[in-house]
């Protein structure tokens, strides 16, 4: 145990002194992502499916549509719900099992950044009022953990929705299928606090030594739409202002990547 603490306080020291120089272990800059690789339409079983990459981070997305009954208080509106999955196969970290306390964040927040971003209108998705509305799956299967799930799986849930179709024919609703109707592309920006310096999109390593995490989701016109804070550490002012001016510019980084697919 010992041992172990050592080296994680070496490897604090060591990432922390980087950072201060604007550095980062792998070359990038502070407010650089990783390479990012995005492949849809790969479920055939599903409506819409997306593979991410970002880094060495790899998530695979479905996108099922169901027909149900609207909610009581919403009759002309459908619904959204959003799951992840952290089998052990993508880290040794992760355990089988129920969805635990990450997980559970995880899904919250890209489900949060693509409804409150307005990517899809819910009334797009009522049938009959009080009686029939389309409800939306997405599921995120993390393959490969190597830091920054959050970014990861929006883009992915992002992705899969871009080519998912609306099921009438099989639901007897009309004579094609049809597009779901889109209305922007949410894309997020998660940064690390280490040390003192906020480091964009951040690796497994700087993961496990950063004091404190911010996600800001933002609409295709740079509207700030949704913000998750993690863990025990605190930002200034000052830095929640730099983040969200960073994440401004670096959002077309990986924007890009999904725009037009």
């Amino acid at each position: 145990m010992a041992q172990e603490e050592a080296v994680a306080n070496l490897l604090r020291g060591h990432l922390e002194a980087l950072a201060q120089k604007g550095q980062r272990h792998d070359g990038r800059k502070p407010d650089e992502f990783r390479p990012v690789t995005v492949k849809t339409d790969l479920i055939n079983t599903a409506e819409g499916s997306a593979m991410v990459t970002l880094g060495d981070t790899r998530v695979l997305c479905g996108v099922k549509m169901i027909m149900g009954t609207p909610y009581p208080d919403s009759p002309d509106r459908g619904s959204m719900a959003t799951s992840a999955e952290l089998a052990p196969l993508a880290s040794v970290t992760f355990e089988a099992g129920p969805p635990r306390e990450v997980a559970i964040e995880l899904s919250r927040v890209v489900d949060r950044g693509i409804r409150e971003s307005g990517m899809i209108d819910f009334s797009d998705l009522c049938v009959e009022s009080g009686e029939k509305a389309w409800v939306v799956f997405i599921d995120l299967h993390v393959l490969d953990y190597s830091g920054n799930l959050f970014d990861c799986c929006t883009l992915a849930a992002a992705a899969a929705l871009t080519n998912t179709t609306v099921p009438m024919v099989q639901h007897g609703i009309g004579e094609k299928d049809v597009p779901l109707k889109l209305h922007t592309l949410p894309v997020s920006c998660t940064f690390a606090k280490v040390g003192d310096t906020l480091l964009l999109d951040p690796a497994l390593d700087e993961e496990r030594v950063m004091n404190a995490r911010f996600t800001v989701t933002q609409d295709k016109d740079s509207n700030l739409r949704a913000m998750q804070k993690g863990l025990n550490g605190a930002f200034t002012v000052e830095e929640i202002r730099q983040a969200v001016k960073t994440a401004r510019k670096a959002q077309q980084q990986v924007r890009k990547h999904i725009e037009g697919l």
